[in-house]
């Protein structure tokens, strides 16, 4: 049944925006054409973000080819102290946009939290299916543990964590850790994140037409990442279908009222709890898929921002 809940007030302007604007279907554009049209409405909703202390980018090794990442180290500090590390998986639907465009998160994280931020620019389908996205992950997480000395990170304080289809990503590489026995984490920052691949669940029903981030879009990122239907219950695509939870970092994990993805965040969000994971959950109602990069447009983003960074210093013992 469809939940009756207002938008927040600048949310609705921008959906009314994004409705009044007619689009082909994504199943009649190129990729190209969609990637160019979800990296210019993602920057046209963001400011430049904040000043930090220094910003580097680098090529890592990945099994696939070298993985881009994008390094921010926090101003001030004892240069000698080892910082904690969180690592970034931004959004994309597994698809579109990069490391640009969540440029001002991972500021924002960096300044707040007081700790180093690796964003990773993962290979994205078609061009590279499942799980090619989720190896150029684990193989972040293993560069930065194996490389903490060389960039100024404590190895006993790294954080995953990601929005949408990199949350997914983030859920997935702290199950492989907790698998592989390492390396450890103490936190994952899971993002309106993408949990299972069903798309029969009621928020898909309510909330997948007219609110931005739509049922078809997600259908057509999915056809582009798997390669059959059977890669869809891989718990590598579908966290939420691990059989066993627990023994993972703790989570916060956030959702947006109005977001087709609404049940299955808070369904992993429950199942941690249910295991035993220390968990955090946030739902901001009245908002909608995308609000985490949307600084520019909606307040809600530096309120969701504050929120991750004091549960990444209380997850670093920074409070």
């Amino acid at each position: 049944m469809k939940r009756i809940m207002a938008l927040d007030p600048q949310v609705q302007e921008f959906v009314d925006e994004v409705n009044a604007t007619e689009a082909p279907s994504l199943w009649e554009r190129s990729v190209a054409e969609v990637r160019a049209d979800f990296y210019d409405l993602s920057m046209s909703l963001q400011d430049p973000g904040v000043s930090v202390g220094r910003v580097e980018g680098r090529d890592i090794p990945g099994p696939h080819g070298p993985i881009q990442i994008r390094l921010y180290w926090p101003e001030g500090g004892d240069p000698t102290a080892p910082l904690p590390v969180y690592i970034n998986f931004h959004g994309s639907g597994y698809v579109v946009l990069n490391i640009d465009t969540h440029d001002n998160v991972c500021r924002a994280l960096c300044k707040g939290a007081e700790c180093i931020v690796v964003g990773v620019d993962y290979r994205k389908a078609p061009e590279n299916k499942f799980p090619k996205p989720t190896d150029d992950a684990w193989a972040s997480l293993r560069w930065v543990a194996e490389n903490c000395a060389e960039i100024g990170a404590d190895p006993a304080r790294i954080a995953v964590g990601g929005d949408s289809a990199g949350g997914c990503l983030a859920a997935v590489t702290a199950q492989r850790a907790k698998r592989e026995g390492g390396p450890p984490l103490v936190f994952q920052l899971l993002v309106y994140p993408v949990t299972d691949t069903r798309e029969d669940r009621d928020s898909y029903q309510a909330f997948g037409e007219g609110y931005v981030l739509t049922a078809e879009s997600m259908a057509w990122f999915f056809d582009c990442y798997f390669n059959d239907d059977a890669e869809r219950s891989d718990i590598a695509a579908a966290p939420i279908r691990a059989d066993d939870l627990s023994g993972l970092p703790p989570a916060m994990v956030m959702t947006a009222s109005h977001d087709p993805l609404f049940d299955e965040g808070l369904a992993y969000a429950e199942r941690l709890k249910a295991a035993g994971v220390p968990t955090e959950y946030l739902n901001y109602e009245g908002h909608i898929h995308g609000f985490w990069t949307a600084t520019n447009r909606m307040d809600i983003a530096a309120e969701a921002h504050a929120a991750a960074c004091a549960a990444l210093r209380k997850a670093f013992g920074a409070d």
